[in-house]
């Protein structure tokens, strides 16, 4: 009797816990629902971009909107206002760019069979060769690389326009938002706040001020030093006769202030490249003054503008460049340090400070007798 119950609980002890079944679908559950997410995630990244693009953009506006609203004008047309004053200063800027583009362009154009005369008379002399430009001209336009180059190109026709237009679409899906957000800024965050407890409403209204003063402070305090920038090397190429002193003014202030890490190099070695061609000393002395410019204004210009917007230490602004530029590639470059700022913000905003005692420790160092320096001073 005993072995035949022993055998009859054999079984049930070995039995599959009744929690397993359930653990399984579980895990299928969440396994699948992860998929489906990383799914829809990878589907809408674009448009996930174009709206932290538009938020950080409405940020930035919010301020001027904001006080053109304490004047009685509705946020519709404010909104508008502002964003029609920053079209026409891009529209600007891209004009003065295109300007010159164009007008290098066709001077290199009107200059090539010289250019061209003079290499093959050059090589005729040095080299012994017997090289024309009409054989050359002949050659090239008859040469199956030109031929395989132009049929390429012309196959390429629908890419490119498809690629026209997408970067079209996704300039006015951001202008679409941009606008949103900031014309229903307060409606916006009313409908946050009344997903939330009262006592925590206190706290979004305040973060979300953090980040509009961090972010509007950032993007006006660069706009100011752009003018500021901007006016100063128009003034100097103009004195030196650089063409183009205009174009490359508006460019030098706007690509150095508003393009991270790399934005001043970017800048100067184009007003130093059109100085070379006039002359090798103008171009040394273009090259003295964006040194001697960035110097002032890192040390003089930008503290007193950033004094009462936002002040990040340049190895902060290159990691976190750095850092945004790893997430999300271009647009993480652009809105990592407005992030930077209002995380800085909320740091100064909800982080307690402590007064630190002593930290001068070492021969010849001033120390009062409490703290870590009487700890010390008991250790000798």
């Amino acid at each position: 009797m005993a072995s035949a119950a022993g055998f009859r609980r054999g079984p049930r002890s070995a039995a599959m816990p009744h929690w397993l079944p359930r653990a399984f679908v579980l895990a299928l559950a969440l396994f699948a629902a992860y998929q489906i997410l990383s799914w829809a995630v990878l589907r809408v990244l674009a448009l996930l971009l174009d709206v932290l693009i538009a938020f950080f953009l409405a940020l930035a506006m919010e301020p001027a909107v904001a006080g053109l609203a304490r004047r009685g004008m509705r946020r519709g047309p404010a909104t508008a206002l502002v964003s029609l004053v920053l079209l026409l200063a891009a529209a600007g800027f891209f004009f003065a760019l295109g300007s010159l583009f164009a007008e290098q362009v066709s001077r290199i154009v009107d200059n090539l069979p010289r250019y061209v005369s003079e290499v093959l008379r050059w090589s005729n002399d040095h080299f012994h060769t017997d090289l024309h430009v009409d054989e050359l001209r002949s050659g090239l336009v008859h040469s199956d690389w030109v031929r395989g180059y132009l049929r390429n190109g012309a196959r390429n026709v629908w890419g490119v326009s498809a690629t026209v237009l997408g970067g079209v679409f996704q300039l006015l899906t951001v202008a679409l938002f941009t606008f949103y957000f900031a014309a229903d800024g307060p409606r916006l965050r009313t409908a946050l706040c009344s997903m939330l407890p009262p006592a925590h409403q206190a706290e979004v209204l305040r973060a979300w001020e953090i980040a509009v003063s961090k972010t509007g402070g950032y993007i006006y305090s660069r706009a100011l030093m752009a003018l500021i920038s901007a006016a100063a090397h128009y003034l100097f190429l103009q004195l030196l006769g650089v063409p183009y002193a205009a174009a490359l003014g508006v460019w030098v202030g706007a690509v150095s202030q508003f393009v991270p890490t790399v934005g001043t190099y970017l800048a100067g070695a184009l007003p130093l490249l059109i100085a070379f061609t006039v002359d090798p000393w103008s171009a040394l002395w273009v090259l003295v003054f964006i040194v001697l410019y960035q110097q002032f204004e890192n040390y003089v210009l930008q503290p007193r503008i950033t004094a009462r917007t936002v002040d990040i230490h340049p190895a902060v602004a290159f990691g976190s460049v750095i850092a945004g530029t790893s997430l999300l590639g271009v647009v993480g470059a652009l809105v990592a340090i407005p992030a930077m700022a209002t995380l800085q913000g909320f740091f100064s905003a909800y982080v307690k400070r402590y007064e630190v005692s002593d930290v001068s420790v070492g021969r010849g160092a001033r120390s009062r007798r409490h703290g870590f320096g009487r700890w010390l001073s008991h250790r000798r």
